[in-house]
């Protein structure tokens, strides 16, 4: 819950400051890189993969893997980690060291799930910082 806080606060403040939005890119940024990396760790139930992902503020929440992935299953994220398959949409510079990217994923129910990542860069590259996830009415196909 306060990550999604987070996550709308820095959109309201990007809008605000008239931060640009940038069209998805055929070629992948390299925060997206670190995106499939996260989700094809969650698809194979590689929680201390998964969780190497994670910005280190996030990460130092969890003792373990396990009790990782545990809570992102119980937080109701368990579409992204059973997903069938994604893809990228818009993103947003907020600045040098803040992206917010859109993700779309097909579940394994087949409705897709759009997702707000906040990719934080940290000293070793691109982590996940927060994810707000959405149900919608559509199917995948």
């Amino acid at each position: 819950m306060r990550k999604s806080l987070r996550l709308i606060a820095f959109l309201s403040i990007a809008t605000m400051f008239g931060v640009t939005v940038s069209k998805a890119d055929p070629v992948a940024a390299p925060w997206q890189e670190v995106i499939t990396a996260q989700v094809e760790a969650f698809r194979a139930d590689d929680g201390a993969a998964a969780l190497g992902f994670a910005a280190a503020a996030f990460e130092a929440n969890y003792a373990d893997a396990a009790q990782f992935l545990a809570a992102i299953r119980n937080s109701g994220y368990g579409a992204i980690m059973d997903s069938r398959s994604h893809s990228f949409g818009e993103f947003q510079m907020i600045n040098a060291d803040v992206v917010l990217q859109a993700v779309t994923f097909t579940g394994p129910d087949q409705v897709l799930y759009r997702a707000t990542y906040q990719m934080e860069h940290e000293a070793d590259g691109w982590r996940v910082g927060a994810v707000d996830l959405h149900k919608t009415e559509a199917i995948g196909v």
